[in-house]
């Protein structure tokens, strides 16, 4: 826990995990942005955060780093097995779907999405 100089907690542990204080930013958030190399004041402006906000979070990845990258590392790996339960829970859905006819009124709309998806196969072909 990282403590300002009001004596108020600036990084907090929730059920969420590391978060930043009075949000619902957690420190895995910021990491991804991190880890991609964005620069502070970008992924302070991304989470709506205060300059006191993002500083206490960088300081806190930093000065804690082998926890913070292995408590990352882990809601990377559930999130991933989570991102594959759904796409495998829902194929037979999406198939399905996939199938049924346009709806009334909207033909041409099918027919332009039909040809752009024909399109980026085509390229997707012809690039590997």
């Amino acid at each position: 826990m990282t403590i300002d100089e009001n004596g108020q907690a600036q990084i907090i542990r929730t059920e969420r995990g590391l978060t930043v204080a009075g949000t619902r930013i957690t420190l895995y958030d910021v990491m991804d942005y991190v880890t991609a190399q964005y620069p502070p004041k970008f992924i302070r402006g991304l989470f709506n955060l205060t300059d006191e906000q993002i500083n206490a979070a960088l300081n806190y990845i930093e000065e804690n780093r082998a926890e913070v990258e292995a408590e990352y590392q882990i809601v990377l790996k559930e999130a991933e097995e989570l991102r594959e339960y759904y796409e495998e829970r829902n194929r037979d859905l999406i198939a399905r779907l996939s199938l049924k006819p346009p709806k009334p009124g909207m033909e041409a709309a099918w027919e332009r999405l039909q040809a752009q998806k024909a399109k980026h196969q085509a390229q997707i072909k012809s690039h590997a």
